[in-house]
């Protein structure tokens, strides 16, 4: 899913454009015992719990595209009858009233999502009437062609809120307050079928994860049956690993300079695009070519990518590379740069010692002190006499 395509869905978690049919859910103790559920028609809520939901809801489809948020296939053996596919559907297709699919739902998160506390599985029933859309982008409110029916869980912890004083306005006075549980924002989201192309995808979901380098990967497997992708940690350590392997006595800063510039025009090229900037291993190569790598080191990373990353693997450049930084770090010493000033850094060797040579242009400071960029010469001399 794009993010204009996960914005048009988010859209309609508000009161203007609500159409959710049913809204259920079941909490959970940290015993994973199932201490109380409920369903009910969402519109029948009280407008303030309406607006917490809303909340909770559009959470479970917010952040980074390949970060937080990530667009899984099923495979085959999924779809097929008694698969993980299969039974999203018969659950989608309920529209929530089935108690005994519910139930299965409810059960097969309680036993596979690792979570230490208390937590409550909330899920809506949605059905957007997808309006049709002009070549400009102007959406036809009074015309659709395309029905959109999806589910959409979100998985939120209940912490106990925090102890304070607070003012009883009968009593004038200021008290203990009394310590409530408390629903708070998703820590994972599940959509399900997947809108893709503004229309249904029943061969994709779109999962959310608060923490990008907390997938639960068994979780997923189990419950919806698809393969996860490298998290955006472990796709920026794949990508610098392949850099130093195929680099080796390459590897030096002029040539990730060279790298980082690459990048960071390729991303601001594609800034517009409504899909995330993807490298997949031909990408990869071209970029290391343009570059200035050398043939003799390019003629390895076909092998090299594939016993790192994997053959099909790709990765999503903004998990790779931030284009506002460029750092340099040693053991005693961090050097942070505009990246569209790496010019002013230089490598050199200087009494026999490897040394970074880095141009002082305009005003200087040291600990917020105002100073001149080096002493005038003879300075020296002068305070000596």
């Amino acid at each position: 899913m794009t993010k204009k395509e996960i914005a048009e869905i988010k859209k309609l978690l508000s009161p203007r454009n609500c159409s959710i049919t049913r809204i259920c859910g079941c909490y959970v103790d940290g015993e994973k015992n199932k201490k109380a559920r409920f369903g009910q028609p969402f519109l029948a809520l009280p407008e303030e719990e309406m607006f917490k939901y809303f909340e909770i809801f559009k959470k479970g489809l917010s952040g980074s595209i390949g970060k937080n948020l990530m667009t899984l296939e099923f495979p085959l053996q999924s779809e097929q009858a008694g698969g993980t596919q299969e039974f999203l559907l018969r659950l989608r297709d309920s529209k929530l009233r089935d108690d005994a699919l519910l139930d299965e739902f409810y059960d097969k998160i309680i036993a596979n999502y690792e979570f230490v506390g208390n937590f409550l599985i909330l899920v809506i029933h949605d059905v957007y009437d997808v309006p049709v859309r002009t070549t400009d982008g102007i959406e036809m409110e009074d015309a659709s062609d395309e029905i959109y029916e999806y589910i959409l869980a979100c998985i939120c912890p209940v912490e106990l809120s925090k102890p304070g004083l607070s003012y009883n306005a009968e009593e004038n006075t200021f008290q203990n307050r009394i310590r409530d549980w408390v629903v708070g924002l998703p820590y994972t989201g599940i959509l399900f079928p997947a809108f893709t192309d503004r229309s249904s995808d029943i061969h994709s979901a779109l999962y959310y994860s608060k923490d990008p380098e907390e997938l639960k990967e068994g979780f997923v497997s189990e419950l919806l049956g698809c393969p996860l992708p490298l998290s955006a940690g472990g796709q920026k350590e794949t990508f610098q690993t392949i850099i130093e392997d195929i680099l080796g006595d390459e590897c030096d800063i002029e040539a990730v300079k060279s790298i980082h510039e690459k990048l960071s025009e390729m991303t601001e090229a594609a800034k517009e695009n409504p899909e995330p900037l993807i490298l997949d291993k031909g990408e990869m190569k071209t970029i290391l070519a343009d570059s200035g790598v050398s043939n003799e080191k390019l003629a390895a990373f076909d092998e090299q990518f594939d016993e790192t990353a994997g053959e099909d693997t790709a990765l999503i450049a903004s998990n790779v590379i931030n284009t506002r930084s460029f750092e340099v770090k040693t053991p005693d010493v961090v050097i942070k740069v505009n990246p569209e000033r790496t010019d002013l850094l230089e490598t050199r060797t200087i009494d026999g010692l490897a040394c970074l040579v880095i141009r002082l242009d305009g005003d200087v400071s040291v600990n917020g002190i105002s100073v001149r960029p080096m002493r005038e010469q003879g300075s020296e001399e002068n305070d000596e006499e």
